[in-house]
């Protein structure tokens, strides 16, 4: 191939995938934080890359296609604030982000649909549990802790959490139990038909 049909091809391609961004649902503008994939009716962004989503792939994750969220998409999603006591330290902290079923919603996961939902956190850490006990326990996907944001390597940058100190289903358990369906530093949420 010469140059000139080269960069014929090149133009076309760009044209082309211009063309297929411009009619997406919603755009990322920053980096991926949050994929969600599976049982979802919205999708912005095609499949697992082999070559560039290795924490994905090394997961086991899959899929054709997802709903990639970035930061400025999560901050435009109503925003609730939990307090619970931490394990780590043993003391109330602020927590800030939208309730998780918000943003299965605007992934496009039915409200009352029956899922099962798999959260996967950067260290490999999963837990499944269902759409309904989302729902049921108001689970936060929180960005910030006490006003800053969470940073990679602490508890965030996202953090999948609960109310822990007043939910019957966790007030009574021991410190160190209450956050076991609560990943830290969560990246990919898989949802299946229950």
């Amino acid at each position: 191939m010469n140059k000139r049909d080269f960069l014929a091809a090149g133009a076309l391609g760009v044209a082309l995938s211009s063309s297929a961004t411009a009619t997406a649902p919603a755009e990322t503008k920053g980096p991926t934080l949050l994929t969600v994939s599976g049982e979802i009716s919205r999708r912005n962004r095609g499949p697992l890359d082999k070559a560039l989503d290795q924490l994905l792939l090394r997961h086991g994750v899959t899929f054709d296609s997802a709903w990639a969220f970035d930061a400025a998409m999560l901050s435009r999603l109503p925003a609730v604030e939990i307090m619970p006591t931490l394990e780590y330290d043993g003391k109330p902290h602020r927590l800030r982000g939208p309730l998780l079923s918000s943003v299965l919603e605007a992934a496009g996961v039915a409200a009352d649909a029956p899922r099962v939902l798999t959260l996967r956190a950067v260290d490999g850490y999963a837990v499944s549990l269902s759409l309904a006990d989302v729902r049921k326990y108001r689970m936060v996907v929180a960005s910030s802790v006490d006003g800053s944001p969470m940073g990679l390597g602490g508890l965030g940058p996202l953090w999948a959490v609960v109310d822990a100190d007043r939910l019957p289903a966790f007030k009574d358990k021991p410190l160190k139990e209450r956050f076991s369906l609560c990943p830290w530093a969560l990246y990919a949420i898989e949802v299946k038909a229950a």
